[in-house]
């Protein structure tokens, strides 16, 4: 089964909710990245967050970028979604080992430490939109659900699970996002919160062999649930050689001339795909004569 998200309405409206299968793309992102098996659940969790709040997103163009960063010993998370279901993401310190906490579960707050959730929306306007919460448990789900409180306004509840084979491969992964729309009944509040206090963990769930739409049918079920639409959802990264050569003219032309000067040429790595790409002597020569071209074009006009 390919990973997707499910859109979905309850309760009349009043309630919005969103769950995700992503096992395959958080398994691509621990392949890309060799991740330690904690931080192929910190990481994987936020891109699973990620592709769901994409798709919250209605621009066609619009891209939401999650950030995390800690004191802990990964140091932090960056992710990037689009509106389609595409997701791409890194971990600061991808190699991190740390022991169990006291579950014995991966110990993802460990790892992130104390820190800062930013959450940065381009929507194709003047200015993206940015919010920006403290980390209150660094297990990621609850900061979102404070996120959409404090930020947002928006009462919510987040759910978000990586399971690991022993292997340090990706078993299970998937999440949900529950919100309540403004003017929602008490009864339906009150219920909601009875069935989410049943829920173990999204994980058991999945693992139990539950598709998104099972989750959602059984916290939703019989509060008028509507299936509003069914979206893929992959690890993507869209770098391409001609994006990287623009990061090194960034660089500047008097660096750019001293790796020149070193006769070797360059390797560039993509963060969020580890993809590899290498320019020539010769290329960096060309970069820095059109730079020159482009810069006396400016002048001339």
């Amino acid at each position: 089964m390919q990973d997707y998200i499910i859109r979905a309405t309850a309760a009349n409206g009043y309630v919005r909710a969103f769950a995700a299968t992503t096992k395959h793309t958080v398994e691509a992102a621990r392949a890309a990245h060799n991740t330690s098996p904690v931080a192929t659940a910190a990481l994987g969790r936020l891109l699973t967050a990620g592709a769901m709040m994409g798709v919250m997103m209605k621009g066609e163009n619009d891209v939401l970028t999650l950030k995390i960063q800690g004191n802990g010993p990964i140091e932090g998370l960056t992710v990037i979604a689009d509106s389609h279901g595409n997701v791409k993401g890194y971990a600061f310190n991808p190699n991190v080992l740390i022991h169990a906490n006291e579950k014995g579960k991966l110990d993802v707050a460990g790892a992130l430490g104390i820190g800062v959730l930013t959450i940065i929306k381009d929507m194709g306007l003047k200015e993206p939109y940015i919010g920006q919460t403290i980390l209150v448990t660094s297990e990621i789900a609850e900061d979102l659900t404070y996120y959409f409180a404090t930020s947002e306004q928006t009462p919510s509840s987040v759910a978000l699970g990586v399971l690991m084979n022993r292997e340090n491969t990706v078993r299970q992964a998937g999440g949900f996002i529950l919100q309540l729309m403004p003017g929602a009944d008490e009864a339906v509040i009150s219920a909601l919160e009875e069935r989410l206090g049943k829920i173990n963990s999204i994980t058991a769930l999945l693992d139990e062999g539950l598709s998104p739409e099972d989750i959602l049918e059984r916290l939703l079920g019989d509060m008028e649930l509507q299936i509003m639409d069914k979206l893929p959802a992959q690890f993507y990264c869209d770098c391409t050689k001609h994006k990287i050569e623009r990061a090194i003219v960034a660089i500047g032309e008097k660096d750019l001339q001293e790796m020149i000067d070193d006769d070797q040429p360059i390797d560039v790595c993509c963060d969020f795909c580890n993809s590899h790409y290498e320019f020539s002597v010769d290329e960096l020569k060309d970069i820095i004569a059109r730079g020159k071209h482009e810069r006396a074009s400016d002048e001339e006009a």
